[in-house]
């Protein structure tokens, strides 16, 4: 849709000749992260949080989730990036991937910092949310993870080439828009995410009420994308992300019973 912000053009540095370009999903995937940060770390002061300490998990989280992102997919297409392996550092990752590396990441981090492992995932939930929504604006400007065609008056036109070169959109047909519909839903949870901070039982609700409405929205999202490059099971009735996301939405419920066994009175 709009996959570069600034086209600096042909720049010489330090004997060095490159195209220098500012892509919008990078300066929103960025954005996304700072506004995120920002947030966990207001709501993590209420507990007696160190911003410093907020700062350097969330660094921690970029990292990781950026490596798991993308080591999922390449995992789920190596067919693709055993032959072109430099696409791998434009290509975006599955969310996924990203997900599972931040959580395991977090634990390590939770516990180094003896910290409550809920009560601190409850701080930060909603952050995950509401990085997450602006990042799919992100995906939606470069035209990465794509719908399938549709008729529907809501589908959008890529027309860019650059978009194509990048991350393989088609060019010149309507497709539904996955990645607002996703950003929509991230927001919509991230609001009712707050809303529920101060109706919360345990710790631990806001973070796997996260999953749980995450790992629904994904699977019926997943219904409607168009880029069939990222792994698919059982002759391709469902995706990787689909069956990713029924397990989690399992695991969440379960812990959603157990931890509901166990009130507390602290609200994130």
């Amino acid at each position: 849709m709009f996959p570069k912000l600034f086209d600096f053009g042909e720049i010489s540095l330090f004997g060095f000749q490159f195209h220098a370009i500012l892509h919008t999903y990078g300066f929103l995937l960025a954005t996304g992260f700072l506004v995120a940060l920002k947030v966990a770390a207001m709501r993590g002061k209420r507990f007696g949080y160190e911003a410093n300490l907020i700062m350097d998990l969330g660094l921690y989280i970029l990292v990781s989730s950026l490596v798991g992102a993308k080591l999922l997919l390449l995992i789920v297409d190596w067919q693709h990036y055993q032959h072109d392996p430099w696409s791998l550092v434009r290509s975006g990752g599955v969310f996924y991937g990203g997900l599972v590396a931040a959580v395991l990441t977090s634990i390590w981090f939770f516990r180094k910092h003896k910290l409550s492992v809920w009560l601190t995932t409850d701080i930060l939930a909603p952050s995950v949310a509401l990085g997450h929504a602006i990042g799919r604006l992100g995906c939606f400007s470069a035209g990465c993870c794509y719908g399938r065609p549709t008729t529907m008056p809501w589908g959008v036109t890529f027309t860019d080439p650059y978009a194509k070169e990048i991350v393989g959109v088609p060019l010149g047909m309507a497709l539904h828009p996955t990645q607002l519909y996703e950003s929509i839903v991230e927001f919509a949870i991230f609001g009712i995410l707050i809303y529920m901070t101060t109706r919360k039982k345990f710790d631990g609700q806001i973070f796997w009420s996260y999953v749980a409405m995450y790992s629904v929205a994904r699977v019926v999202i997943e219904h409607y994308r168009g880029d069939l490059d990222r792994g698919f099971a059982f002759g391709g009735a469902v995706s990787t992300s689909q069956i990713i996301a029924t397990v989690l939405l399992g695991i969440a419920v379960m812990a959603l019973f157990t931890l509901r066994r166990q009130p507390q009175n602290r609200t994130a």
